[in-house]
C-alpha cells in the first residue's frame, strides 16, 4: 500500500544536491578576444571540482580546533524524554527531568542550527532522549530542512524506532536523509528485558517502512545500532550480521560504554576484536570496506550480502583523531566531546536580549535572529564586522572548540569519570573535574599528593580558618570544638570545592542567579637595577617589542584561558570585558628602590559565578610577560603583590580591599 501510494505521486527530492554557489563555480574559459597575458587559461586537465576546491573559502576558524579538525557535523538533543528504559542508557530509577523553561525551544534550536550551518556545518543529527516523542518534531525538521539552501546536506535522526513509522512520511518530505535506529536484540522477549518496555513489533514496523520507501527512491541511509554486552546479547552478533543477507542495511556493533547510572563494568564490555573473530569464524571471507575520513565505525562486508556491518570502538580503539562532531544538549550547552564534562551555555547568551526568557516564535521575529545569522555569515565571508550577539556566541563556540583535547581518556579512566547518563547528554552542568583528562592539562604537573592531602589533618587545619570581619585576608584561631568537626563540605559555604566524601569537585552554580559581575586585581614587577626603568622611561622597547602593549594583550589572553590553568574554574562563563593597565612606577615611590611596573586588571561578565580568578590570572599573565621581555637587562626582577582589589556582584555583593591590606 505504501509503495503504491509513493509511486503514484512525485516523490520529493530526498537527497540534497549541493548547488554550486557563484564563488564555487568554475570561471568560463575566456574567448580569444578577451584573453590576455596576465589572465592565463586554466590548464586543460582542470576539472570543475578542482576549480571549485581552489576557489572555496577557508573553513570557519570558530569550528576548527587546535589539531586542525574541522567540525562540520552537529548533533542536537531535542528532548530529555524517552519511551524506553534501556539498561546501558538510563539509570534504572529514571532521571529527574528539567523544568521546561530550561530546555531549548524550537526557535532556539532553529537559530543555533542556522548559525552553525552559516559557519560550515553540513550535517545535523537530531537526538534525544527519543526525538520522536517531541510533539513538534516534524515542524522542527521542516524548518531545519530549509537550511539546505544555506549549505546543509544531511538531516539525520537517531531513534529507538518505537514511534518512527507514524511520522516517517512527513520527515522524509522535510528532508530526512539518514536514520540510526537503536536495536540491541532480535528476540522480542529479550527486547523487553533490555529496554524494560514493550515495543519490538513497532520497531520492526519502522525498519520495514524505511526499506519500502527506499525501494521507490527515498534514499534514506539506514543504520541499526546494537550495543553489545557480554552475557546479555553477545550471542546475537551472528543473527544481526545475517540481517544484511537480504536487507540493504548497515548493522553497527557498539562497544558498551560507561555513563552515569548504567552500572558499567569492564566484565560486560565485549571488545570488537572478539566480535570480529566470532564473525570470521562463521564467515571466513569477511572483507574490510574502505572507511571515509570521519567515519566512527570500522566497516566490513560479507561477499554476496546486500548489507554490511561496522564496529564503533569507543573503548578499545578511539577514533578521536578524525572527530568532526559537536553536540548541543537539550538545555543549550555545547559539548565538544561525548566523554568530556566541559560544557558552555549557548542558551543563556541567546536569551539575554529577551530578559532571560525562552525565545518563542514572536521573540524570534522581534529580535530578527534568523536575519542576523544570515547577515553575520555574509559579513564574515566579506571580512566585515559581525554584530555583537553573533560575535559573542561564535567567540564562545570557538573558545570551546579550541579547548578540545586530542582524544578522550582510556577505558580504565572513563569508568571512574563523572559524566551525564547516556540519556542525558542533555542536562545540567557537570559537578566534578574530569579526572580522566588531568594528564592532558597544563597544570597536570602539580604533584598528585597535593590533591590527595586535602583530606589530611594538616589540610583540615589549614582550611578551617574563618575570615575575620575586619580583615578579610586573615584567618582567626578556631576552637577545639570546631577542630573536632569533620572537614567542611560543599554544603559549607566556606569550603565549597569539597564534596561530603571529601573529594575535590567543581562547585555547582546552576541554581545561582545570573548577575553582572566584575573583579579588579593587581600585581607588581619590581626591578633589581636601574636599567629596565631607564629604558621604559625613555619610551624604548626591547627587541621583543613594545612592553606595555604586549603585556596588556597577554593579560587579556590569560583572563580568557583561566579555566585551562586553574582546575576548578568554570569554563565558558561569558566574559564581557577585560581591561589591563600597565604603568611605570618611579624609583623611590611605593618603596621601590629601582622602580617597577604596576599592573591592574579588571574583568567583567554576566553570569552565575564571579571572575576574581580571571582578574588575578590577567594581572599575573601580564606580569610574566613584562619579566620575559625585560629579563635580558634584569634577571633579578621580582613579581609579587598579586591581590584582589575589588569584587562586585553575586551573593556576597560588593567587596573592596581595605587600604594597606
Amino acid at each position: 500500500m505504501l509503495c503504491r501510494r509513493l509511486a503514484s505521486r512525485r516523490l520529493p527530492s530526498i537527497r540534497w544536491q549541493s548547488t554550486t554557489s557563484p564563488s564555487l563555480s568554475p570561471s568560463p574559459s575566456p574567448s580569444p578576444s578577451t584573453t590576455t597575458a596576465t589572465v592565463p587559461e586554466p590548464p586543460s586537465h582542470a576539472t570543475p571540482r578542482l576549480t571549485a576546491l581552489k576557489s572555496a573559502k577557508p573553513f570557519s576558524q570558530f569550528l576548527t580546533d587546535t589539531f586542525n579538525r574541522q567540525h562540520d557535523y552537529l548533533r542536537i538533543s531535542v528532548t530529555e524524554r524517552c519511551n524506553l528504559r534501556c539498561l546501558y542508557c538510563m539509570p534504572e530509577e529514571g532521571i529527574e527531568l528539567s523544568p521546561q523553561p530550561r530546555l531549548l525551544t524550537s526557535p532556539e534550536i532553529l537559530y543555533l542550527s542556522s548559525l552553525f550551518v552559516s559557519q560550515g556545518v553540513t550535517k545535523i543529527r537530531l537526538t534525544g532522549g527519543e526525538p520522536t516523542v517531541r510533539k513538534d518534531i516534524v515542524p522542527l525538521m521542516q524548518d531545519i530542512g530549509k537550511l539546505r539552501r544555506d549549505g546543509l546536506r544531511e538531516l539525520c535522526l537517531t531513534t529507538n524506532g518505537i514511534s518512527l513509522h507514524r511520522k516517517l512520511d512527513p520527515m522524509v518530505e522535510a528532508g530526512l536523509t539518514g536514520v540510526n535506529l537503536s536495536l540491541d536484540t532480535l528476540d522480542p522477549f529479550q527486547y523487553q528485558i533490555m529496554t524494560r518496555r514493550k515495543g519490538f513489533d513497532m520497531v520492526m514496523k519502522s525498519i520495514d517502512r524505511i526499506l519500502e520507501m527506499n525501494k521507490v527512491g527515498a534514499g534514506i541511509k539506514l543504520k541499526i545500532n546494537c550495543v553489545v554486552m557480554r552475557g546479555m546479547n553477545d550471542r546475537e552478533i551472528i543473527p544481526f550480521v545475517e540481517l544484511g543477507r537480504e536487507m540493504p542495511v548497515e548493522v553497527r556493533f557498539i562497544e558498551y560504554m560507561p555513563f552515569d547510572g548504567n552500572k558499567w563494568n569492564q566484565g560486560k564490555m565485549f571488545p570488537y576484536q572478539e566480535m570480529l573473530a566470532m564473525i570470521r569464524e562463521k564467515y571466513p571471507s569477511l572483507e574490510k570496506v574502505t572507511d571515509h575520513k570521519n567515519d566512527t565505525s570500522k566497516t566490513y562486508k560479507v561477499p554476496g550480502f546486500q548489507g554490511q556491518m561496522g564496529f564503533i570502538t569507543s573503548m578499545t580503539h578511539n577514533f578521536c583523531g578524525s572527530c568532526n562532531r559537536l553536540r548541543i544538549t537539550s538545555d543549550g550547552n555545547l559539548k565538544v566531546c561525548l566523554f568530556g564534562n566541559a560544557e558552555v551555555s549557548l542558551r543563556d547568551i541567546i536569551r539575554r536580549e529577551n530578559d532571560g526568557q525562552p525565545i518563542d516564535e514572536g521573540a524570534l521575529k522581534e529580535l530578527r535572529l534568523l536575519e542576523t545569522v544570515q547577515s553575520a555569515a555574509l559579513l564574515s565571508d566579506e571580512g566585515g564586522l559581525v554584530n555583537e550577539r553573533e560575535r559573542e556566541i561564535l567567540d564562545v563556540i570557538g573558545a570551546a572548540v579550541k579547548r578540545k583535547k586530542a582524544k578522550h581518556a582510556g577505558m580504565g579512566k572513563l569508568e571512574n569519570m563523572k559524566n551525564r547518563p547516556m540519556i542525558l547528554i542533555v542536562d545540567q552542568l557537570f559537578q566534578s573535574i574530569n579526572q580522566a583528562c588531568l594528564h592532558l592539562l597544563p597544570w597536570s604537573r602539580i604533584p598528585s599528593h597535593l590533591f590527595a592531602n586535602l583530606g589530611s589533618p594538616q589540610a583540615r587545619l589549614y582550611h578551617s580558618g574563618r575570615p575575620s570581619s575586619n580583615n578579610p585576608t586573615t584567618t582567626t584561631p578556631i576552637s577545639d570544638e570546631k577542630k573536632s568537626h569533620s572537614l567542611p563540605t560543599a554544603s559549607d559555604p566556606d569550603l565549597p570545592h569539597l564534596t561530603p566524601s571529601q573529594t575535590v569537585h567543581m562547585t555547582q552554580i546552576t541554581k545561582k542567579p545570573e548577575t553582572a559581575r566584575k573583579a579588579t586585581a593587581a600585581c607588581e614587577v619590581s626591578f633589581s637595577n636601574q636599567r629596565p626603568w631607564e629604558l621604559l622611561r625613555k619610551g624604548q622597547g626591547t627587541h621583543k617589542g613594545d612592553v606595555y602593549s604586549v603585556a596588556r594583550i597577554a593579560g587579556i589572553m590569560a583572563a580568557k584561558r583561566t579555566p585551562d590553568i586553574v582546575p576548578l574554574c568554570h569554563p565558558g562563563i561569558g566574559i564581557t570585558g577585560v581591561e589591563v593597565t600597565v604603568d611605570l612606577v618611579e624609583p623611590g615611590t611605593e618603596s621601590q628602590d629601582h622602580g617597577s611596573m604596576k599592573i591592574v586588571s579588571t574583568v567583567s561578565c554576566f553570569g552565575r559565578t564571579g571572575v576574581e580568578m580571571e582578574a588575578m590570572t590577567a594581572a599575573t599573565g601580564a606580569a610574566l610577560t613584562v619579566y620575559d621581555m625585560l629579563k635580558a637587562v634584569d634577571k633579578g626582577m621580582i613579581i609579587g603583590g598579586v591581590r584582589l582589589l575589588e569584587k562586585q556582584g553575586g551573593k556576597s555583593g560588593h567587596w573592596v580591599r581595605e587600604e594597606g591590606i
